[in-house]
C-alpha cells in the first residue's frame, strides 16, 4: 500500500493542502460526513489549490453518512487516495505534506503526539513541533452557515525571545488546553529599566 501511495504522490503535482478526509468529515457533528468533507474541499478548491484528500475505502461505500454523489464531487475537486480500512493514515499525511515542499499545509485535528514521541531526542521533537506549528491548519469556524475560517499560521516562533534589554514571553490568558497546532496569541513584553544616573 505504501508503494502504491508513493507512486500516486509522484504522479501528481506538488500539493498545496493535504486533508485528513475522515478527520475533517467528523469535525462538524451536525452535518453528514460526506457533506462536511465536500464543504471543506469545495471552499478550498475555489482558490485553485492542488488538494489531496486522504481517506479510507469505506468512505466510497454509499451509506447514510457517505453519499455517493457528494464523494464524486470531492473526487472532481481534489486528488484522492483511499487507503485500506485498517490502515493508519497519519504516515500518508506526513509523507504527502513533506514530499510536496515547504509551502504545503495539512488539515487534521490530530495532534500527531505519537509521531513526535517516536523521534529519538528532544531536539528532533522540538523541530517536529515547530514544523507542525508552521504547517498544520486549524479550522476555527464551520462552513454550514458561514465561510470556513482557518487559524492564521504565524511566521515567527512563539517561544520566549530576547532582544537587547527586552524579553518577549508568549502566554495564554485563559487556562484552556490548546492543541499543539494552536499557539498563544498574547505576549508579555518586559524591558530592563536602566538605572537613573543621578
Amino acid at each position: 500500500e505504501l508503494k502504491r501511495f508513493e507512486s500516486f504522490v509522484n504522479s501528481c503535482p506538488p500539493f498545496d493542502i493535504v486533508i485528513d478526509g475522515l478527520n475533517v468529515a467528523k469535525m462538524f457533528p451536525k452535518g453528514r460526513e460526506s457533506q462536511n468533507l465536500l464543504g471543506v474541499v469545495s471552499q478550498l478548491a475555489q482558490q485553485n489549490l492542488q488538494l489531496l484528500v486522504l481517506g479510507r475505502k469505506h468512505m466510497l461505500r454509499p451509506s447514510s453518512q457517505w453519499r455517493k454523489e457528494e464523494m464524486e464531487q470531492v473526487r472532481k475537486q481534489a486528488h484522492c487516495f483511499f487507503a485500506d480500512n485498517i490502515s493508519e493514515d497519519d504516515p500518508f499525511l506526513l509523507y504527502a505534506t513533506l514530499n510536496s515542499g515547504n509551502h504545503c499545509k495539512f488539515i487534521t485535528k490530530d495532534l500527531l503526539r505519537d509521531h513526535k514521541a517516536c523521534l529519538p531526542d528532544a531536539r528532533t521533537q522540538r523541530l517536529f513541533f515547530k514544523w507542525q506549528q508552521g504547517h498544520q491548519l486549524a479550522i476555527m469556524k464551520g462552513f454550514q452557515k458561514s465561510k470556513l475560517t482557518f487559524q492564521h499560521i504565524l511566521s515567527y516562533d512563539t517561544v520566549v525571545q530576547r532582544t537587547g534589554d527586552s524579553w518577549h514571553i508568549p502566554y495564554d490568558e485563559d487556562l484552556e488546553q490548546r492543541s499543539s497546532c494552536e499557539v498563544p496569541t498574547k505576549w508579555l513584553c518586559l524591558q530592563r529599566k536602566t538605572p537613573d544616573p543621578y
